[in-house]
Formats: C-alpha cells, structure tokens, sequence
C-alpha cells in the first residue's frame, strides 16, 4: 500500500472516530436543553478534546515510518487521555437524561439510555488502560497492542447507541403540539 493510501487510510478512520462523535453529541444535545456553567465548560472542553484528536492521530499514524518513535509513544498516550476525555464528557451529557427527577426522556427509555451510559464509561476506562507503558511495549506482529485495544471502546462506542423513541410516538407528539 502506497504512503498515500495508508494516509488517507489513517485520516478515514479518524474522521469516522469525529463522526461518530459528532453524531452522538447531537442525538444528546436534541434532547439535553440543560444550558448551564457546568454544561457550558463540558462543552469547551469537549471542542478542545475533538480539536485534538486529528492531531494526535496523524502523530500515531507516524508509527511505522517514524524514526524516534517517542513521538509517536507520547502522542498515543496523549491520544488515549484525548479520547478518554472526550467519552466521559459524552458520559456526563447521558448520565444527565438518566437522571429521573428532570424528566428529559421517557421513563421506558431511562434503562437502556444507562446502559450505553455504563458502556461508555467501559470505554473512556479501556482507553484509559491503554495509557500504561506496557501496553507500548507489548506488541503483536510488531504494532503496539495499545493500538489494537483502541479498537474495542471505539467499537463498544459504535454499537452502543443511544435508544430512540418511536417514529409513530414523534409524528403523534408533534401532532398534539400543533393541536395545542
């Protein structure tokens, strides 16, 4: 594979990671009108980690043809503290339609909204993990097992979506709100 493919290789799957995220972020926000400091800050801080991510990425992808590879170690471990981050912002933003007592979702979707709240904090956790030296060192095929453990959260993340109300139960909604 020519260094170009590898590259826009590398750049696909690193804007699928933001797409994703993207995506999950608005099926949130459409339903978490909560405008508050705290609210507000995660944001920020959200947009920083998201700014990041194609930058720490394009370092890690350095991998195979990078010469001092302590770039490359650093960077993927600044890279998994990036996307840890970025999952347990998203965390905190679903935690906040699970809670109850704001009425945010229907009750019948409280549970399954917590459990891809409880797979999101498995994959900030795993990419956490990853940051530990030994995952550096220990390799298969001579490729840092760390870059092979990204890909469990990113998949658990992928999978875990966010359940959605009927498409029937929106139209008779709207249908309501306009009668009103």
């Amino acid at each position: 594979m020519t260094q170009f493919a590898t590259d826009v290789l590398a750049f696909t799957f690193s804007f699928l990671i933001l797409i994703s995220v993207w995506l999950r972020y608005t099926g949130i926000m459409s339903v978490l009108p909560i405008e508050n400091r705290t609210t507000r800050l995660l944001n920020v801080a959200m947009l920083f980690t998201v700014c990041l991510e194609p930058y720490l990425f394009n370092l890690v992808s350095l991998f195979s043809r990078a010469t001092d590879t302590i770039i490359v170690e650093y960077a993927s471990v600044f890279f998994a503290a990036d996307m840890a981050s970025l999952v347990i912002i998203l965390t905190f933003f679903v935690h906040e339609l699970t809670v109850e007592e704001k009425q945010l979702i229907k009750p019948e979707l409280v549970e399954p909204t917590r459990r891809v709240r409880n797979s999101m904090v498995l994959s900030a956790f795993l990419f956490f993990l990853t940051m530990a030296p030994q995952f550096w060192q220990w390799r298969i095929l001579n490729i840092p097992l760390r870059f092979y453990l990204w890909l469990i959260p990113v998949l658990i993340f992928w999978v875990g979506r966010l359940p959605e109300e009927p498409k029937t139960a929106n139209l008779e909604s709207a249908q309501k709100q306009k009668a009103n």
